[in-house]
């Protein structure tokens, strides 16, 4: 998850995870307007 502002501020998800804006939450969760999410997911 990042913030949209985060992510824009930054120049994407790359420029995120290197300013340590990305976290990884859990299924409880609630998600907040302007969030952007990476979904990961196991079949």
């Amino acid at each position: 998850t990042i913030a949209y502002e985060d992510f824009v501020a930054l120049g994407g998800e790359n420029g995120a995870k290197e300013a340590g804006k990305m976290k990884a939450e859990g299924k409880d969760y609630i998600v907040k307007d302007g969030d952007v999410m990476h979904f990961r997911f196991n079949v």
